[in-house]
């Protein structure tokens, strides 16, 4: 959509659930706030999420017009997702730095680099190498600890 000319009236940022979006609340109440069509935002947002796993948290922006047209783009899941994802946790350590609540190795790490680094909107400000020094201090302060090679991650106890 060409935004040449076009007058800004609100930029919207929301964490929607991949192939969840709805007219209800909290999409419905910031879209309609803004006087945009909603239903036409619900079914394409979930068009274009369709090959995501169901319920993946996806950051969207979205830029509405005064003459209530809306682009939008969408940014990838957050590290934070991807960490605990990856280390099969449904949430973080309750005391990171003190206790460890899972592991992961360098190779982990670097896949999850690759994904963020592909964003389109970071895609030319950081490389691979910042990314993984980034996502190692995230590592951090979830309570995750990193592991030079997956051979290195302890064994799960019974």
């Amino acid at each position: 959509m060409a935004t040449k000319g076009k007058e800004v009236a609100k930029i919207i940022r929301m964490r929607i659930p991949a192939g969840q979006a709805k007219p209800a609340p909290p999409v419905g109440t910031q879209l309609g706030g803004a006087g945009l069509n909603i239903m036409g935002f619900c079914k394409d947002f979930n068009a274009k999420t369709q090959d995501y796993v169901d319920g993946t948290p996806i950051p969207v922006v979205i830029t509405a017009y005064k003459d209530r047209t809306f682009e939008y783009y969408m940014k990838s899941p957050p590290v934070t997702y991807f960490l605990l994802k990856a280390a099969g946790l449904e949430k973080g350590a309750n005391s990171p730095g003190h206790e460890v609540a899972g592991y992961l190795s360098l190779k982990h790490i670097y896949e999850i680099a690759k994904v963020k680094q592909a964003d389109p909107h970071l895609k030319r400000h950081l490389s691979v190498q910042s990314w993984v020094s980034q996502i190692i201090a995230s590592c951090k302060s979830v309570g995750i600890e990193v592991v030079p090679r997956p051979e290195d991650i302890p064994k799960k106890k019974k």
